[in-house]
């Protein structure tokens, strides 16, 4: 085998094209081994392969700098740079993230799992290299996808003004998670039809040079087309033409549905885990359809993640106009979201909590400041969500609760989240936001007849004293653990209060606790800092009320057990117990 014996981008140099092709496929049989069983990025990085190849076949890497779009794709440039072994070996399999990171490798430059930033730190790398007055190319390597998104839009527009040397890779496979969306892929397309040859282009008309690649995954046509480009002095764009999932037919069959896969039979592509079942995606799906039938106002909105709230293909197709994908660009979904209420409309926007931080200008100022009654739902925001350091769902909690005007709402069971989401959707005097619980699905099958319009009004579950227990949102649950842990140890009956509203104070409640409390504890599935419990506390500063607020400190994580990180946080119901025994 050839993969075995590469230790760097040197070996790969001593390859002949024919080589290189068979080393081209055993790549993709050790990502087809590993992603079997690992789960991870699939369909990026086997339609990446060639071109990786080819790119540190050429390039002379880290002199040269590979800047990942996102960093999907980057698997085999970690096969290739050091760290085959991480998908060679099973006991391995666990030594790198699937993302570029620097602390693992000089190849890597950023950490980065975000979308549309690879130009824009390519151009910062270009301009730096130039300051001090030296040599050596800076790649970019950005999907067709990623172009939606608008950092990348800014990126190609300041490139044209580097006098010197940058290469932007873009690999066009058609598609980003899902299908594109966008007037400028109606150029990518008008481009491959034209073999690159057509008046309009989209580079050129920005000011780059331009060099076209039919076949994005023939390695010879990509070293002839990296050579061409290698050394040059003025910023151009290599436009290659790529299979997305090359080389397994069902990714290249289902490209959507192999974006991302978790464990899987290798040979029949279906998943070892059953998938079914109901969660919160697939009741937010049922309510949306339902919704979307009764009432033609009523759109959901996504911005390149459809699936993220159930949508697929096939649902999709059947809301027609009502479900709208603005490609890869959470500002632009938060500002239509705000058009449309403004309009008359009732939009929901369906986001991933690490992504709704990428849009926190349109929140506070297209949406927030014209109250317009917009409806975000915020998924995965939670310690029990993604937990690569990219993609951490931790901090939504602090940076919404702090913007006027916001109702951010914080449900605990499936009856509370529908509940919500239907009044959000009719009422018409707030930008609402509403994060969907983290963890396992929990339904007690109880009516809600709350009326949420009545802003920051808690809900007083178990009345008790001495100690209040608030448990925010997820960590409900853990509230009603602890509580009942904090009467065996003490012999107090705890009040158990469910808030609901992660923006507002229920002043008159938290005062009538000042009677008969001594002790008052909050918990939330987020950071401390900023956060839900700081504004108990802050209303406790002037009284003899002590508040422990429980929660997550302020840091990156990555690739965290969750169990460890609730322990190292006194985040179980037995260390909460003790801590509330101990101030008692």
């Amino acid at each position: 085998m050839y993969i075995e014996n590469i230790n760097g981008p040197a070996d790969v140099k001593k390859l002949n094209i024919a080589q290189m092709t068979v080393l081209a496929s055993e790549m993709r049989d050790a990502l087809l081994t590993k992603l079997s069983r690992h789960g991870g990025h699939f369909g990026p990085n086997f339609g990446m392969i060639e071109a990786t190849i080819a790119l540190h076949y050429v390039f002379e890497s880290p002199k040269d700098k590979f800047v990942f779009d996102v960093s999907h794709q980057s698997y085999p440039h970690k096969m290739l740079t050091g760290r085959k072994d991480a998908f060679l070996y099973e006991e391995h399999y666990d030594v790198v993230s699937g993302y570029s990171s620097p602390h693992e490798s000089e190849h890597d430059h950023f950490t980065i799992g975000h979308t549309s930033t690879s130009v824009s730190l390519a151009c910062g790398l270009a301009k730096g290299r130039d300051l001090k007055g030296e040599d050596g190319n800076v790649v970019a390597i950005i999907g067709d996808g990623s172009l939606s998104g608008g950092e990348a839009l800014e990126a190609f527009d300041y490139a044209a003004e580097l006098d010197g040397n940058l290469i932007i890779l873009v690999n066009d496979n058609d598609m980003s998670i899902a299908e594109n969306h966008g007037g400028l892929y109606q150029n990518l397309r008008l481009l491959r039809e034209t073999g690159g040859k057509a008046e309009c282009n989209l580079f050129r008309a920005m000011g780059l040079d331009y060099r076209f690649v039919a076949d994005g995954n023939d390695i010879a046509s990509l070293i002839e087309a990296f050579k061409a480009v290698k050394d040059s002095t003025q910023p151009v764009v290599v436009h290659i033409v790529t299979q997305k999932g090359k080389g397994y037919a069902p990714a290249e069959q289902h490209k959507e549905a192999w974006h991302y896969c978790a464990p899987f039979h290798p040979e029949t592509g279906e998943p070892l885990m059953d998938m079914s079942g109901e969660c919160y995606e697939s009741i937010t799906l049922d309510f949306m359809m339902k919704k979307m039938q009764a009432d033609p106002s009523v759109c959901m909105i996504t911005s390149g993640t459809p699936t993220v709230l159930g949508f697929t293909e096939e649902m999709r197709k059947k809301a027609g106009r009502q479900f709208i994908d603005v490609g890869i660009a959470e500002e632009n979904a938060v500002a239509l979201a705000s058009g449309i209420a403004a309009n008359g409309g009732k939009p929901v926007y369906g986001v991933y909590s690490t992504f709704i931080q990428r849009a926190y200008d349109q929140i506070s100022q297209d949406l927030c400041i014209n109250s317009n009654a917009a409806t975000i739902i915020v998924a995965w925001g939670s310690v029990y969500g993604m937990n690569d350091v990219t993609h951490l769902g931790l901090y939504d909690i602090p940076m919404l609760a702090n913007i006027p005007n916001l109702v951010y709402l914080a449900p605990t069971t499936k009856e509370e989240y529908l509940a919500m989401l239907d009044w959000s959707i009719e009422q018409n005097e707030h930008p609402v936001a509403i994060r969907m619980p983290g963890g396992a699905l929990v339904s007690d099958g109880k009516a809600v007849t709350k009326d949420f319009g009545r802003l920051n009004i808690y809900e007083v579950k178990e009345k008790g004293a001495k100690v209040a227990v608030i448990g925010l949102g997820s960590f409900y649950p853990l509230g009603e653990q602890a509580a009942t842990l904090i009467k065996e140890k003490t012999g107090v009956q705890p009040t158990l209060i469910n808030p609901y509203y992660i923006t507002g104070v229920d002043t008159d409640l938290l005062e009538s606790l000042k009677a008969d409390h001594d002790v008052v504890i909050t918990l939330e599935d987020g950071v401390l800092d900023g956060g839900f419990g700081e504004k108990i506390a802050r209303f406790y500063g002037d009284s003899d009320v002590k508040v422990l607020n429980f929660g997550l400190k302020k840091e990156f994580l990555d690739r965290y057990d969750v169990d460890e990180v609730l322990k190292d946080n006194h985040l179980t119901a037995e260390q909460i117990a003790e801590d509330v025994e101990k101030v008692l």
